[in-house]
């Protein structure tokens, strides 16, 4: 495996899919396919945890319709990697929102890693250093916590998923070394980033 390339795990029932955009990650070598799971059970939920992956690309399928609305939470407890669905049907606005991004099996192979790109972009900026500058988007979601915005709300006004905004506010945390909502406010204050007037 390349040192500067990035690892993806595939969570797809369909081995023929999994294949397909293993050889599609292979040819276009930015990204390296760390495995292949079809299911969650009990030995591979230990195979992903034991496993370094930067994204998972998951079939929504792999899970029983309930827990299709949590996909997100579930991976959480086993990997911090950014996720994408991939599915060959459309998914509402709510479901859609707990990963970085939906590909499917007609996406281009330019496309897919445009997205897996982009879902990864966050995660790259908390990897800089303690005290660099904001970037635009974190200046704008400092000023909705500063408002007293909740995270779902933030990820509604952006259109972005609620993972990504907790991942922004850690890097905010990060780079500021403020960790309460008052201190990121005073900063928001003293950074004329936000009015005074707009606490009125």
């Amino acid at each position: 495996m390349r040192s500067n390339s990035k690892k993806a795990l595939f969570i797809i029932p369909s081995i023929i899919l999994a294949r397909g955009l293993e050889s599609i990650l292979s040819d276009m070598g930015e990204f390296e396919t760390l495995g292949i799971l079809t299911d969650l059970s009990r030995s591979s939920e230990t195979r992903l945890r034991n496993m370094d992956a930067d994204i998972i690309i998951i079939d929504p399928i792999v899970f029983d319709y309930e827990s299709r609305a949590n996909i997100r939470s579930i991976l959480a407890e086993h990997s911090s990697a950014a996720v994408i669905a991939f599915t060959s049907y459309p998914l509402s606005d709510e479901a859609m929102k707990q990963f970085d991004d939906v590909i499917g099996p007609f996406d281009e192979p330019a496309a897919i890693i445009k997205k897996m790109r982009a879902a990864l972009e966050p995660r790259q900026d908390a990897s800089k250093t303690e005290g660099e500058d904001l970037s635009q988007r974190e200046k704008e979601i400092l000023v909705c916590v500063a408002k007293g915005m909740l995270n779902k709300e933030i990820a509604d006004a952006f259109n972005i998923s609620i993972y990504t905004v907790i991942t922004h506010r850690k890097n905010i945390t990060r780079k500021t070394g403020i960790k309460t909502v008052a201190g990121l406010t005073v900063y928001a204050l003293l950074n004329n980033l936000i009015d005074l007037n707009a606490f009125e």
